[in-house]
């Protein structure tokens, strides 16, 4: 068994041997659902979680509710940051699911964790040099990268919970909207879709609505969200229509690539025995956004997205209810673990950072 293949094992183990205790944390978090700036409840819960399992939590780390807990060695290799959310939706409660978000975090750094003391013992480089980063993202991701946390991240992870799997960098088809006012981002989107009617054939049709422009006429939206349907007589018909669709929504947003992350992410997808839905399932699917997107502007980033076993969408009261349910946590678990063993794939074969670094710089430096 080679380097990391041994390190995941140990990975699986820490997040295995913790799985109640993340059960716990996840549903405590679900049962004080606040909004974002007010996550005081969560804030405590997740510090003392992490501290009380050998990170180092910095509280209060720029703005009052978030936070950076580190575990590592000496500078001077990959620096991964694993990202948490927990602020939760007016009304719905976690109908969002970012209580998961936050044990999918908290438990991939166990695992990460696990696998650096163990290089360290070993006298391996990636113990010594390497550091795990566990952050808050949303909603104040903005103040943070101004702050200057990103500066000395090569890499992020993050794992948002929906309806179904999916996989991609942080700036796609879940997260179009990043870096500019959210309500804006899909005005042009929706406009842009609209025009191509005059392109579809009689027997196609294609419905859409804005379900998520904001909260407040004096708050720019950090968050918009579309619904779209599409119709067509074949799937191969449909297929094309929907390709058109999300080439809209892409064009709305300025957004980075970061494939060589997002490979080492599927090659571990096999191991957990995580699959994605086929095409014709995301012809349908909901567009989100996060401000994670913020982050890929910064450093290499993903932020895949996993199912948590229900059929309700994101921002529903079904969705809530499943985020909060016992179901949801082999999936949650799962996550955890393939984040944890993508880190480790980054920290074993550091060429795989480098090669997203270049890729980052390729993208930011061409405008994609």
């Amino acid at each position: 068994m080679d380097t990391a293949a041994r390190l995941k094992t140990l990975s699986d183990a820490a997040i295995d041997a913790a799985a109640g205790q993340l059960a716990e944390l996840s549903r405590d978090i679900w049962s004080h659902p606040e909004l974002n700036y007010e996550e005081k409840h969560a804030h405590f819960v997740l510090t003392a979680f992490l501290e009380d399992h050998g990170l180092r939590p910095q509280r209060h780390y720029v703005v009052d509710t978030a936070f950076r807990a580190e575990f590592g060695g000496e500078d001077g290799g990959p620096n991964v940051a694993v990202l948490c959310e927990y602020d939760a939706l007016p009304e719905l409660g976690h109908a969002c699911g970012h209580n998961l978000i936050a044990e999918v975090g908290v438990g991939a750094a166990l695992g990460i964790k696990a696998a650096l003391e163990e290089a360290l013992k070993e006298g391996r480089n990636l113990g010594k040099d390497s550091y795990l980063r566990v952050q808050l993202t949303l909603p104040i991701l903005l103040k943070l990268l101004d702050a200057g946390a990103f500066r000395d991240v090569d890499c992020s992870l993050m794992a948002h919970p929906a309806d179904a799997n999916m996989v991609d960098a942080s700036h796609a088809s879940a997260s179009p909207w990043h870096g500019i006012n959210a309500l804006d981002a899909a005005v042009i989107a929706y406009s842009s879709v609209s025009c191509l009617r005059q392109q579809m054939k009689p027997d196609e049709r294609m419905h859409g609505v804005i379900t998520n422009g904001g909260v407040k006429p004096n708050i720019i939206p950090e968050k918009a969200e579309l619904l779209y349907y599409i119709r067509a007589p074949t799937l191969q018909a449909r297929d094309i229509l929907a390709t058109k669709v999300y080439a809209c929504f892409n064009a709305a947003a300025t957004a980075t690539g970061c494939s060589a992350m997002t490979s080492v992410y599927r090659d571990n997808m096999a191991r957990y025995g995580v699959e994605e839905p086929p095409a014709d399932h995301l012809a349908w699917k909901q567009v989100a956004s996060s401000d994670v997107g913020n982050v890929s502007h910064a450093v290499p980033s993903i932020a895949p997205v996993f199912a948590i076993g229900t059929r309700d969408m994101p921002h529903s009261r079904g969705f809530a209810e499943a985020a909060g349910g016992p179901a949801a946590q082999a999936y949650t678990l799962v996550q955890a673990k393939l984040l944890a063993a993508t880190a480790i794939d980054l920290y074993c074969t550091p060429r795989h950072v480098d090669t997203a670094k270049e890729q980052f710089e390729k993208y930011t430096r061409e405008g994609l």
